[in-house]
């Protein structure tokens, strides 16, 4: 699927029938996430990580390639909480679309986390204007066992 422009890539409202692709595309992203932090054995597939992260309580964007999920994000007022891309599809502008979409819908200031060592996504929300504002630590939202630092960036 290479070679396809930013403009291939149509984001729209999640629906139940996403929900196996989001497993595979949040499973597959979320190992490689937690393997840049050193945090492997934190790994919670969508099936728990939805319920225990509130997933829902966001809405829930979908970004196709073709007729391929993609990659999705979950966003509320102010805060841009999930977003995921197949590994397959990473690089190809799937990442910072859904990061426009998400930016188009929400006010100002937005913030978003990433882990310690997620230096591929770090540098995603900076190639779309934000910047960092503080590092912090603690647990580990939905799976309390695991302590984190993360990164907080803001767009204001």
């Amino acid at each position: 699927m290479k070679g396809y422009s930013m403009d291939a890539v149509v984001i729209r409202d999640y629906r139940g029938e996403d929900w196996p692709r989001l497993q595979q595309i949040h499973d597959a992203a979320r190992k490689n996430e937690l393997a840049l932090a050193g945090l492997e054995d934190a790994f919670l597939p969508l099936a728990i990580a939805a319920e225990s992260e509130g997933l829902f309580d966001y809405t829930v964007r979908v970004a196709w390639l073709e007729d391929v999920a993609a990659g999705f994000s979950a966003f509320a007022e102010g805060e841009l909480a999930w977003l995921y891309v197949a590994p397959s599809l990473s690089r190809r502008g799937i990442g910072t679309r859904l990061v426009q979409d998400a930016l188009e819908q929400t006010g100002r200031p937005v913030t978003v986390e990433v882990l310690a060592g997620n230096e591929p996504a770090r540098r995603l929300y900076e190639h779309c204007g934000f910047r960092l504002i503080e590092t912090a630590s603690g647990r580990m939202p939905g799976n309390e066992a695991f302590a984190v630092t993360c990164h907080v960036l803001q767009l204001d």
